[in-house]
């Protein structure tokens, strides 16, 4: 493998990285903007988090205090899409949307308030109605979809959780996809063999993960630390930074995507 190469920089938290349409889109949460490679795209004050796209092109971006899904048009301008807030308790984050239906996270708690909680895992249908597809995740973050299953990473539960997804995009026959023994899972990407890159910022290491918990990989994140990851052929993209610090993270502006060639 070679060394990391740095391809977007002078962020100030680097989350919810996506190859789409032959780009690198990345959402700078603390920022409140989401980037096309270095071009802001779309401001989102409220703080974008997950993205993904529609059938008909449009995207859709979580705006984590909002709790909503906006939909872009194709003038670059913002509207809302769903509102999270009857599932969702706390800051909305990561998401996944696959076919027109899209699966949504959040804190389940007031974040550095409350005591941790389970939260709802949202999901909203291809005609905008929200509904709790499942209860009782812990820090539902990272999502994907591999053909008819939905894999979710569980960051206090230190587990991969995996469903199999219903013609609705109701969710049935949960069960656990991997332990992670001690990782605590942030942003995932499943690669070609089905192998689940795992971005584990808490023990600042990155992960390759089969089906049953075996860990085939680990490397040493850029920046010591990785929160979120993607994937295009054997391109192995990372988000990273060296604060979660709201306030610090704004002033160093350390928060960026390397890549790495697998």
């Amino acid at each position: 493998m070679t060394p990391w190469e740095p391809v977007v920089g002078g962020l100030a938290f680097a989350e919810a990285p996506r190859w789409h349409d032959g780009a690198l889109w990345v959402s700078d949460i603390f920022g409140g903007a989401v980037h096309r490679w270095d071009e802001v795209v779309l401001e989102v004050p409220a703080w974008p988090s997950g993205t993904g796209w529609l059938p008909d092109g449009r995207m859709l971006v979580v705006a984590m205090r909002d709790r909503q899904v906006l939909v872009v048009d194709d003038d670059g301008i913002a509207s809302p899409y769903a509102d999270l807030s009857g599932v969702a308790v706390a800051h909305c984050n990561d998401m996944v949307v696959h076919d027109g239906h899209a699966w949504v996270g959040n804190f389940g708690y007031e974040y550095g308030v409350e005591d941790r909680k389970p939260a709802r895992l949202a999901h909203v249908a291809p005609d905008g109605t929200v509904s709790a597809a499942a209860d009782d995740v812990w820090f539902p973050n990272g999502i994907v979809v591999d053909g008819d299953t939905l894999l979710l990473a569980e960051t206090p539960a230190e587990r991969i959780t995996a469903f199999t997804i219903g013609d609705d995009g109701a969710l049935h026959d949960r069960r656990v996809w991997a332990h992670l023994d001690g990782a605590r899972p942030d942003g995932i990407a499943l690669d070609a063999d089905r192998g689940l890159w795992v971005a584990s910022p808490g023990t600042f290491e990155l992960l390759r993960v089969v089906e049953g918990g075996r860990v085939t990989d680990r490397l040493d994140p850029p920046n010591g630390i990785a929160q979120a990851c993607a994937l295009t052929g054997d391109t192995l993209y990372v988000c990273s930074t060296t604060t979660h610090d709201e306030a610090e993270a704004l002033r160093l502006r350390t928060g960026s995507v390397h890549a790495l060639q697998l």
